[in-house]
């Protein structure tokens, strides 16, 4: 009894730390694999000018690295080579210059990013979504509530937005 008693506790062990494992190697995968775009990015783009996606892909990492100075500077350069290369599509753009406002609680500037957004692409659920947030935080709830509702109106099972709209439909009518 004690033998089998052992043997589940350390077949519970190996099973929990092969898990881990397993987890540990994705993840330092994952980051080599964001480090090295990083690297031969900010190599490329330092020595040449580049295109709008590696601008904007560059500004991504800088973003979430927390480096927002710099994500800033590399997404209005992705937004002048989209000007000049005729790119339609800025939406990602202006919506990433948008987060990066709103983590900084610049909830202005936010909200004017997110309307570039949606008006370079007024079916943007993402920039929709991040609209009705940034309206939330400055507690623009009618603002909010429209904003999640335009997003469920293209995405009927978007969950962000169903939530945020019931809570909000909640607060109004109480």
């Amino acid at each position: 009894m004690d033998n089998n008693l052992a043997v589940v506790y350390l077949s519970i062990l190996v099973g929990v730390l092969t898990i881990a494992a397993v987890a540990v190697f994705r993840q330092i995968f994952k980051t080599r694999k964001v480090e090295s775009s990083f690297a031969k990015l900010r190599k490329k783009l330092e020595k040449e000018k580049g295109t709008t996606q590696e601008y904007y892909e560059l500004g991504s990492i800088y973003s979430d690295k927390k480096l927002y100075s710099q994500a800033i500077v590399l997404f209005q350069k992705a937004l002048k080579t989209a000007e000049e290369e005729g790119e339609e599509n800025i939406a990602p753009i202006y919506n990433g210059l948008g987060y990066i406002y709103f983590t900084q609680e610049q909830y202005d500037l936010a909200i004017r990013q997110y309307k570039e957004a949606l008006k370079s692409k007024p079916d943007y659920v993402t920039g929709l979504n991040n609209l009705g947030h940034a309206y939330e935080k400055k507690k623009l709830t009618a603002q909010a509530l429209q904003s999640y509702e335009e997003a469920l109106k293209l995405a009927p099972n978007n969950p962000i937005a169903k939530r945020r709209a019931e809570s909000l439909r909640r607060l109004v009518s109480a």
